[in-house]
């Protein structure tokens, strides 16, 4: 890998995109890696993951224009295609995956950090959507997920102006669930992916797929998601263990993903 990193730390993955000197832009070997990452995750031990960016200055600081510039429609779309189909594959991976914004996420970063389970920031961050001052629209899913994250109106205003906002009106309008000093940013990432660790891991998953297909159907619907896949907790080892511990009063559980 050259341009993404990625290392376990106890039961948490931490992915990086790794190309400082380009401010962590995302180009077609980046996408490349990054999907090629997600094959190597195992998904047995580990339980929660951190996406960030390597460097302060950003956490991805958009797509590569320079390899767009010259793209025909035909390589625009499937362009966007690729992308859409391994920002896909984050938002449906059943391990829950935090975005550490550590400065700029811009267009394809803010899309990228869209794509995750929760979003945290340093106090730095900077997000946008500024396609279209480039000619261009979101191609990553950013009018999609935008819109269901911070509402129609919202998502419609940053996307229309193309204007950057900062980490304060970030958190203001629920894009992020919290700020931190940049030191201390990757800090409160790991013991946030720690605590969801510490959970039961099949009933974690079976939770972050309920949201997401739920938020696709109606309510009717959604609810039979949710019995389907409630039910499917019991009778495992972990239901037992978690049920048992409450019932002894017993505050030691030790989940096993069985």
């Amino acid at each position: 890998m050259k341009f993404v990193t990625y290392e376990v730390e106890g039961q948490t993955g931490l992915i990086t995109i790794n190309r400082p000197d380009a401010l962590n832009a995302l180009n077609s070997q980046v996408l490349e890696e990054l999907d090629h990452i997600l094959d190597e995750i195992d998904q047995s031990s580990v339980r929660a993951l951190i996406l960030t960016g390597a460097g302060e200055k950003s956490f991805v600081a958009g797509a590569d224009i320079g390899e767009m510039s010259s793209f025909s429609k035909e390589e625009g779309e499937a362009f966007g295609k690729r992308g859409n189909d391994i920002f896909k594959r984050l938002e449906t991976f059943p391990i829950p995956i935090i975005a550490a914004v550590n400065g700029f996420a811009l267009g394809g970063g803010c899309e990228l950090s869209l794509s995750c389970d929760i979003r945290i920031c340093s106090e730095n961050a900077v997000f946008g959507q500024p396609e279209a001052g480039l000619g261009i629209t979101p191609g990553f899913g950013g009018t999609q997920r935008l819109a269901r994250i911070v509402g129609p109106g919202m998502a419609k205003q940053m996307i229309f102006t193309a204007r950057n906002i900062k980490a304060e009106e970030a958190y203001r309008i629920g894009l992020v669930n919290a700020i931190y000093p940049q030191n201390e940013l990757l800090t409160e990432a790991k013991k946030m992916a720690k605590g969801i660790a510490d959970n039961a891991p099949i009933a974690v998953r079976n939770c972050k797929k309920a949201i997401n297909d739920g938020l696709q159907v109606d309510m009717d619907q959604a609810v039979v998601i949710e019995e389907k896949l409630f039910g499917d907790c019991f009778e495992t080892y972990d239901q037992k263990e978690g049920m048992g511990a409450f019932l002894e009063k017993r505050k030691e559980k030790r989940f096993m993903m069985k």
